[in-house]
């Protein structure tokens, strides 16, 4: 059917409810989210708006409070504004501190000293401060003890202000991370809600989820003559599927498997592809590191794989001739595109040839031949194709490893860790629990 029209403020509603949508899924799902004051490109037009007009109006308030007599009309905007940033980041239980603050910014009173010529504005920034520095977070203290070393007013003033915005962003972050697992609790429904919401609104808006989800359908329901790549199926049994199997007709498979089955091609997930589910679309940054780590993670375990199988127990359980290949391996592949192994894989090549024939010295043995030198290198830089026996068989064992993190069953698996992987362990077993830790979510 042909797109349905939607007007502007459908737009404007649809936009604001995905933008709402997208922050409570980042809060619970990034254990490092926080809000960043907006910036900009220091020449872009934005930014040399903002700061014309900021330089205006603190040149103006400069100008005002060095009169003879002093004219307070911006000082007194501004005190208003400061008197209310106070107040916001007071919690309930500080009744005192919020009497004395209107109290002490009575701004009918600052009016009055104002027209009268009276006002005290050291007094009133001195009281300022010291209520910042009781409601600041650490972080803040050495910032507003260099404030109370300022003596031009207009200065100070503007100082208190940019002060008290980081501390307003303090104080929304602080709570953020309070609410964190409160917010946990009540996502899911939250997200089914909202994204039922947004699927009322827009029409034919999952065409790439059901495509993503047909192609894990075929995939489970492929023949025995004709296997897709092998992932566990959700409990590893047949059991997986309907009934009927086993007779070698056109099996149905269960919704769990074909979901499985859909989460782990996303490890598999080509360059320039057809663009991501849109019922993942909020986590495809998180997936695609996940899915670079377990790149990374196969090429690291198949070059120490390969240097074992060719340089021998010996050589290999010499102490920290292991871990040293594994930190030079992984130092020149950090960066690198699944595109460029073959690169990183020459330099690695070197490296391990150097690093065994240094240790082979250490330990008194001869060098190795001409022969095995160029079978070493040669068998280290043929990883980087993806039809390599070696890689492959990595990336088998870590794709079914890492299936135990998304089947509900799976649990009690993970302490079976994968042969030839042990040299990884730490790091798969982190990018595992990152891994299903969104995809139960999503599935939720």
């Amino acid at each position: 059917s042909p797109p349905q029209a939607v007007s502007v403020d459908e737009l404007r509603e649809i936009t604001d409810g995905i933008c709402k949508l997208a922050i409570a899924h980042e809060i619970v799902l990034n254990g490092d989210f926080k809000l960043e004051a907006a910036s900009f490109s220091p020449k872009s037009l934005e930014n040399r708006v903002k700061e014309t007009l900021h330089k205006a109006f603190w040149d103006s308030l400069e100008e005002q409070l060095s009169a003879n007599p002093s004219d307070y009309t911006q000082a007194i905007q501004l005190l208003q504004e400061i008197k209310e940033t106070l107040l916001s980041l007071l919690l309930p239980r500080h009744n005192q501190l919020r009497s004395q603050i209107e109290e002490v910014l009575d701004m009918e009173l600052i009016r009055q000293e104002a027209e009268h010529g009276a006002l005290n504005i050291r007094g009133l920034t001195t009281y300022i401060l010291g209520t910042m520095a009781r409601l600041c977070a650490p972080i803040r203290d050495q910032e507003i003890r260099g404030l109370q070393t300022l003596t031009d007013p207009a200065q100070l003033l503007r100082e208190i202000f940019r002060v008290l915005g980081l501390m307003k962003m303090d104080m929304l972050n602080f709570t953020i991370q309070s609410l964190r697992t409160h917010l946990r609790d009540h996502t899911v429904q939250y997200e089914q809600k909202k994204f039922q919401e947004l699927l009322d609104k827009l029409s034919n808006s999952l065409d790439r989820t059901r495509e993503w989800l047909r192609k894990a359908a075929a995939e489970v329901s492929a023949p025995p003559s004709q296997p897709p790549p092998p992932h566990p199926a959700v409990g590893g049994s047949p059991a997986a599927r309907s009934p009927g199997a086993a007779g070698g007709g056109t099996t149905r498979p269960s919704l769990m498997s074909v979901l499985h089955r859909g989460y782990m091609n996303l490890l598999r997930w080509e360059p320039g592809q057809k663009e991501y589910p849109e019922t993942l679309v909020m986590d495809q940054a998180r997936l695609q590191e996940v899915q670079a780590q377990v790149n990374r993670l196969t090429i690291i375990a198949a070059v120490l794989l390969v240097t074992s199988g060719i340089c021998g127990s010996t050589l290999c359980g010499s102490p920290g001739f292991v871990a040293r290949l594994k930190r030079v391996t992984k130092v020149l592949l950090e960066g690198q595109s699944c595109t460029r192994y073959d690169e990183a894989l020459e330099d690695i090549s070197n490296q391990v040839l150097q690093e065994a024939s240094r240790t082979l010295s250490q330990l008194g043995y001869p060098a190795f031949t001409a022969a095995k030198c160029a079978s070493l290198k040669g068998q280290i830089k043929s990883i980087a194709e993806k039809g390599n026996a070696v890689r492959h068989v990595i990336e088998q064992r870590i794709h079914s490893f890492l299936s135990l993190f998304i089947s509900p069953d799976g649990q009690d698996s993970q302490k079976d860790f994968p042969k030839g992987l042990d040299a990884i362990q730490e790091e798969l077993l982190e990018v595992g629990r990152r891994f299903g830790s969104m995809i139960h979510h999503n599935k939720q």
